[in-house]
């Protein structure tokens, strides 16, 4: 039988839990389109699927899971399968059903990750209290956060009776997160990238390409084989079959220690969400997409 790297190289999460290093994210994808591309990524290799409430496709994901399972001969243990808790559903009651929709959705018993997906400033720790509830009932496999700062870590910890196994946020050459990395190093909370190619300013970066001309790959399978090599998690996201192919082959090369150096004096600290100018607090807009929110840095009167 052939190895699917997709499925080797995992992550030993601080609970014990396998997580796979590389999966496919589904932000600003449609229903019809979440479901094509999870059926593409799973007959590919693709292990781990990341979804959110707040993406607005749950429904689509949760149909594209049932078709690949089906149509792979797999059997849900194979799949590592994550969504998030949307703000509008912080708070410890609020957390406890909002899992069940989710849940009812993905056409799922279980998840193997849930995230809090925003901090919202006064729930945040009250909803991780449901979380790790829900996670000592077998709901979920492994409770973690997204988008926490280090403030926010520091006082999620001081209440938590569970070490959240992992903090998804933006993460890519141009936005390296060095103290929130440091933070979760130390702490054995497991770093994943959101956005991990660092959209079009980082695709058209004219030293990536330099180094991908050197090992022959695109520039996206240097900056996904550059997080590989840093241990961060990454998730992908596409709705293109060679694209997704594309990603994934990053496991027959390897970048040099100059290489990495030179990736890591990119980092300028550049958002695609000024987290500066957001407001740590409930939004209760639409599920669909961040910029619908009414407190996104988009709708800001300055």
């Amino acid at each position: 039988m052939v190895e699917n790297p997709l499925a080797t190289h995992v992550t030993k999460l601080n609970n014990g839990v396998e997580m796979p290093r590389l999966g496919l994210g589904v932000w600003k994808t449609d229903n019809y389109h979440a479901k094509e591309s999870v059926k593409m990524a799973i007959k590919n290799g693709y292990r781990m699927i990341d979804d959110a409430k707040q993406y607005g496709n749950e429904t689509g994901v949760g149909e594209g899971l049932s078709e690949a399972i089906k149509e792979n001969g797999l059997n849900r243990k194979d799949l590592f399968i994550t969504s998030k808790l949307f703000n509008g559903d912080e708070g410890y009651e609020s957390t406890l059903n909002a899992i069940e929709g989710t849940l009812d959705r993905l056409q799922l018993t279980y998840l193997d990750l849930y995230l809090i997906h925003w901090p919202v400033d006064g729930l945040y720790n009250d909803s991780w209290k449901a979380m790790e509830k829900l996670y000592h009932e077998g709901k979920i496999r492994a409770i973690g956060i997204s988008n926490f700062d280090v403030p926010r870590m520091k006082n999620l910890l001081k209440h938590a009776d569970v070490t959240p196994a992992v903090n998804q946020m933006e993460f890519n050459p141009l936005s390296q997160e060095k103290e929130i990395l440091n933070f979760c190093n130390q702490t054995g909370i497991q770093m994943e990238a959101w956005s991990p190619l660092g959209g079009g300013e980082a695709l058209k970066n004219e030293t990536i390409a330099k180094i991908a001309q050197e090992h022959n790959k695109t520039v996206a399978q240097v900056i996904l084989r550059w997080n590989f090599q840093r241990n961060i998690v990454t998730i992908p996201k596409s709705v293109h079959e060679k694209r997704i192919i594309e990603n994934s082959n990053i496991f027959d090369f390897e970048l040099s220690d100059k290489d990495i150096e030179i990736i890591n004096s990119l980092d300028k600290d550049k958002h695609s969400i000024t987290y500066d100018d957001f407001i740590w607090h409930n939004p209760d807009g639409d599920v669909d997409s961040v910029e619908k929110w009414s407190d996104s840095p988009i709708n800001y009167q300055v």
